[in-house]
């Protein structure tokens, strides 16, 4: 079993995206930010059926949006933003290259899309998804495709990973270059982190790339001694899904806080659609 989290920018029009997820199949989550302009759509299923409706979404992303009228604070290179592949329960990060590296060369070839790969490499390097945001189309050639940026989709940033959680706070009586300080002062091997402004307020906004040891709960401990009185969190927000595990290594006492529940686990999503991790 596999998990795709794919990234479309598109957060707004509500009408197109609830038309658009209803007709695919293993969609365990849709996170819709208007602000970022940007959608979170979690995919689960197995092999090359997750590929084809990864696929089937594709060609809709790349007919209907246009990167260039894209307005938003968050960063993207496309359309059909970010694909990454995961592995659930005994699947493994190697399968999940094949699943990775089959749907580059469908995307490339059928879609005619730039694709950059990120995560292991055939070289054995170790390409992440921050060096490609910053080096696309510019230091960084694309992999597959097209050299030049399609003209409607611009590119795409395929990937394989393990599982993360995307997890943001809201913060106030700070400025936006106070929540950028902050958001570098956190930043590790297992925390990405930027500072944005959204809806008005700033945001430290997370990837933790090892949510079962740095948990959104020591994240949001971090923040606090940071503002050191300056400010204070007022919101949570989980994109997505977190693993069960996640929820376990933090005092369900502070879960309402964190927008953490057990019915938000990937786990939980997977139940409801009849499918088992194992």
């Amino acid at each position: 079993m596999f998990e795709c989290v794919v990234n479309v920018s598109e957060g707004r029009d509500l009408t197109w995206l609830d038309k658009v997820t209803s007709t695919l199949r293993g969609v365990a989550d849709v996170h819709r930010d208007a602000d970022h302009n940007r959608s979170v759509v979690t995919l689960v299923g197995e092999g090359g059926d997750l590929v084809d409706t990864v696929l089937s979404l594709a060609r809709v992303v790349v007919r209907d949006l246009d990167v260039g009228r894209h307005e938003g604070v968050h960063p993207r290179i496309g359309t059909l933003d970010v694909v990454p592949f995961v592995p659930l329960g005994s699947a493994t990060l190697d399968q999940a290259v094949d699943l990775r590296d089959l749907a580059a060369n469908r995307l490339a070839h059928e879609l005619d899309l730039p694709v950059f790969l990120y995560g292991p490499l055939l070289d054995g390097t170790v390409r992440s998804l921050p060096e490609v945001r910053r080096t696309a189309f510019t230091t960084l050639v694309p992999d597959l495709g097209p050299v030049d940026p399609h003209r409607r989709a611009g590119g795409v940033a395929i990937g394989a990973r393990q599982v993360m959680v995307a997890w943001n706070l809201w913060l106030e009586g700070v400025s936006l270059a106070d929540a950028r300080r902050i958001a570098a002062s956190i930043r590790s091997e297992s925390v990405r982190a930027l500072g944005m402004e959204v809806e008005g307020a700033v945001q430290v906004s997370c990837n933790l790339l090892d949510p079962a040891v740095v948990t959104p709960e020591g994240v949001a401990d971090a923040v606090t001694e940071r503002l050191g009185g300056e400010g204070r969190a007022v919101r949570s927000e989980l994109v997505g899904l977190a693993p069960r595990a996640t929820l376990a290594a933090v005092s369900p006492a502070r879960w309402a806080e964190l927008d953490l529940s057990e019915e938000r686990t990937i786990e939980a999503a997977c139940g409801r659609l009849g499918l088992t991790i194992s």
